[in-house]
């Protein structure tokens, strides 16, 4: 509370109006949503408050130019940045998350070796999705905080792309909405999730931002038409911010690639890079490419030969050394693993997505609350996925963890997630639509 409150300072609105006014179905006038973001960050508004207040967001909806400003208020409580003086486009990506998404990893330097900058201010795991920052500190030495002048170092130079911490002076608002959300029973209020999501994006500074809006059960959004009204809210949100924007709705029903965990992810990526690596993966990462740079203005990139002749890799190995990580060093590996067998022949007709994630959570990768530790080394190979033929005792899956007595609860947690039939079930490309402005 500031000087100016303890005294008795007039504010020019009142919470419990802005929170009956959403609550009966009405529009928040500008000037009281702007106020409302504003009061609560600076602890006027009590948490009691805004949690009210989100849950009628909750409730009932707003309506886009609402979110405008909610979106741009959330801004407005804290830093903006400008990667203006770089002197050339730089494009982001975000990923709603899900089980087994390492696409950040070969992402950026692919798109970095093009001449772009990519500033890819990431986050850490929590619960059964997985965090870029814990994957790549699994690599020796490599270092998540860096000042803004290393970063806006590393994209102009040769490096280009740069995967680090967010600095905690972007929207603050959201940081605290956000935990308050968490707690309510709001977190899956499109408007707050859109606004949370892009506040940050915004805030960033970059020219242009490919969204990857997954669906399913290892998503954040299972329902597709609800992952769809998110995409096209984000979009909206990023072209009215004069941010150009375009998003990908992509399956997330089953793991992506074979890996979940951490190193094991890392390994994945640089397989990718190497221009192996599993299928879905690499199709993601040509896919989400392509949009990236035809809004960075070359719509013509040929991305595949840049995974494939080693341009894309010598970009990663510049990145991670730039950030004092050794890409040359091996990743650790865990003491302890434990092998799931076919039962019978036949072809894998499903594995969902969210059992695995939580059972790799239980294993170590992932963390319960957000000043737990992850186990680098802790998680799940799988060494089928459905579609594949297998034979009665052939391995479909690898847990990893650094203590056996992590096996129980992560199998408890996979109990019933997977079956083998007769017939390949039917598939389809992994990505669904493209949304736009």
């Amino acid at each position: 509370m500031t000087a100016g409150q303890a005294q008795g300072a007039i504010e020019p609105f009142d919470a419990i109006d802005v929170i009956r006014a959403k609550r009966d179905g009405g529009v928040v006038p500008e000037a009281a949503l702007r106020w409302m973001v504003d009061a609560y960050t600076r602890g006027y508004v009590s948490d009691a408050q805004m949690a009210s207040f989100a849950m009628a967001i909750f409730q009932r909806g707003m309506e886009r130019d609402e979110i405008r400003v909610l979106t741009d208020a959330m801004i407005a409580s804290g830093e903006r940045m400008s990667f203006a003086s770089l002197g050339k486009k730089t494009v982001d990506k975000h990923s709603t998350g899900g089980v087994g998404d390492k696409i950040t990893l070969p992402l950026a330097p692919l798109v970095a070796s093009f001449g772009v900058a990519v500033p890819q201010l990431s986050g850490r795991g929590l619960g059964h999705t997985g965090g870029t920052l814990d994957k790549l500190e699994s690599i020796p030495g490599w270092r998540a905080a860096l000042s803004n002048e290393e970063m806006f170092a590393q994209m102009q130079g040769d490096v280009g792309a740069v995967i680090c911490a967010a600095g905690s002076g972007l929207a603050p608002a959201d940081k605290k909405l956000y935990a308050l959300r968490d707690v309510t029973g709001t977190v899956e209020a499109i408007p707050l999730i859109a606004s949370s999501i892009m506040s940050k994006k915004i805030a960033e500074g970059t020219d242009a931002l490919v969204l990857d809006v997954k669906f399913g059960s290892g998503a954040f959004m299972q329902d597709i038409d609800r992952a769809r009204e998110l995409a096209r809210t984000m979009v909206a949100l990023g072209t009215d911010s004069g941010v150009a924007t375009t998003a990908l709705l992509t399956d997330m029903n089953v793991p992506l690639g074979l890996a979940i965990g951490n190193a094991n992810e890392v390994r994945e990526s640089v397989e990718i890079l190497a221009g192996g690596g599993p299928s879905d993966v690499r199709e993601l990462t040509l896919a989400l490419a392509r949009e990236m740079l035809a809004l960075a203005g070359q719509p013509d990139a040929d991305v595949e030969a840049a995974l494939d002749d080693g341009r894309a890799m010598d970009t990663w190995k510049a990145m991670i050394r730039a950030q004092d990580g050794d890409p040359d060093a091996a990743l650790p590996t865990a003491r302890e693993t434990h092998q799931v067998l076919a039962p019978a022949d036949g072809v894998v007709t499903r594995m969902d997505a969210l059992p695995f994630g939580v059972a790799a959570w239980r294993l170590g990768a992932g963390r319960a609350r957000a000043q737990d530790p992850v186990v680098f080394e802790a998680g799940i190979d799988l060494h089928a996925k459905p579609g594949d033929r297998v034979v009665a005792g052939q391995p479909l899956f690898t847990l990893s963890a650094a203590d056996d007595a992590r096996f129980t609860r992560a199998l408890d947690a996979l109990e019933g997630s997977w079956e083998i039939g007769d017939e390949a079930p039917a598939t389809g490309p992994i990505v669904r639509e493209r949304i736009t402005a």
